[in-house]
């Protein structure tokens, strides 16, 4: 799903600006609205979403924007300065089976929010986004969550932000095809300023820690490879297919509930390739709560050796990672990162860097030197801030 140019060349003040001005264009009338929701970095906690497991997302200062104003009849129209052909499509042909491509993203979540019972009527809607699609930061469910609180402000829903997560995730998963899990969503909507969200995606409690990165003198670096991902592709069905055989198989409802000895015990009964793939979630599990610890404590400088194992059984386990994401952290890493490790789905996508401040300029300098030496594209990489959730601007 693309939503947005490279990272950055558009500030949030312009967005606005733009989505306003182009839906005067359009309708001939000022929005009722201008709404905003942010795409994701996930710290660590990867492939265990779906396993009913543990992640530590934060929401960053790359988002969708999207001015939103009603109709008078039961059309929905949307467009955006980013992605394929302007949508006018009667709201009786919303959901599975209506119109695909990236309008299924936000003609989803109407759909969504309809059948939960908010009265979504005809609606007007231009978007804008600078979350670069295909890196892995959760550009679609910038778009979903933009869609879920504007539609839901607008026609007076009243849902609470973790069902407007949770649709947006049910769109991607009914309507796009998506077998996402909840984490981009509840990362978009529920996302604080200077806080890493741990979220239990089995029960959905949400904590927001506070992430002390500038206390620390640290600044969150991501890489993008450039190589894009697809997660509604086969591999990332494969990986969570292969999961749910392995918890059938250990007589679980999720690899959540299985400890390491545990899945040391049934090793040659799952064979290695279930194996492997069962030990990344259980390691990754674990290097979340430890991750929760030492940001409780202050000592987020010390999420090092947690990122680099992360990076390592997302590699070998896991086999989600990519020449791209390797060379990426690596060249991090020789640059003077505390840490490293590719971040998303994978399968291409981004890296991210955790880099002491005075290190920055050389991180961005030099991880593009290691592509070029590798051969490879150049990568873009550049700052984020850690920024709050979806909310209403105007």
């Amino acid at each position: 799903m693309t939503t947005g140019p490279a990272a950055g060349t558009a500030t949030l003040d312009a967005q606005v600006e733009r989505v306003r001005a182009t839906f005067r264009e359009r309708t001939g009338r000022d929005p009722d609205g201008v709404w905003v929701a942010p795409g994701r970095v996930n710290l660590i906690g990867e492939h265990t979403d779906y396993n009913d497991g543990f992640v530590l997302p934060v929401a960053i200062d790359r988002q969708v924007a999207v001015a939103a104003g009603r109709r008078s009849d039961d059309r929905l129209t949307a467009v955006s300065h980013q992605a394929g052909e302007p949508v006018d499509v009667g709201l009786d042909a919303i959901g599975p089976g209506g119109p695909g491509g990236w309008a299924a993203y936000t003609t989803g979540v109407a759909w969504v929010l309809r059948e939960l019972g908010v009265s979504v009527g005809g609606t007007d809607l231009v978007f804008d986004g600078n979350v670069p699609g295909g890196a892995g930061l959760s550009s679609s469910a910038a778009l979903e969550c933009a869609t879920a609180v504007a539609l839901d402000e607008l026609w007076d829903g009243r849902l609470d932000r973790q069902a407007l997560a949770l649709a947006g995730q049910r769109a991607e998963n009914e309507v796009v095809g998506a077998p996402v899990g909840a984490m981009d969503q509840m990362a978009s909507m529920l996302g604080r300023r200077d806080h890493a969200l741990f979220l239990d995606t089995r029960s959905m409690e949400a904590e927001q820690i506070p992430a002390g990165l500038e206390g620390a003198g640290l600044t969150l670096v991501v890489i993008d490879t450039r190589a894009p991902h697809a997660n509604a592709d086969g591999a990332y069905a494969e990986r969570r297919s292969s999961c749910e055989e392995a918890a059938r198989a250990m007589g679980v409802a999720a690899l959540r509930d299985v400890t390491p000895e545990q899945l040391d015990a049934a090793r040659d009964r799952l064979g290695g390739h279930l194996y492997r793939r069962a030990r990344h979630v259980v390691t990754e599990n674990a290097r979340v709560l430890e991750a929760v610890d030492l940001l409780r404590r202050g000592d987020v400088g010390r999420l090092g050796p947690l990122l680099a194992a992360s990076h390592a059984s997302l590699r070998d386990d896991y086999e989600v990672s990519s020449r791209e994401l390797d060379v990426a952290v690596d060249g991090a890493l020789e640059c003077g990162a505390v840490g490293a490790r590719m971040t998303g789905a994978g399968f291409g996508g981004s890296a991210l860097a955790l880099v002491p401040d005075g290190l920055v300029d050389a991180v961005l300098a030099t991880v593009p030197e290691a592509f070029a030496r590798a051969g490879l594209p150049a990568p873009d990489p550049f700052v984020v801030v850690v920024g709050d959730g979806a909310r209403r601007l105007a």
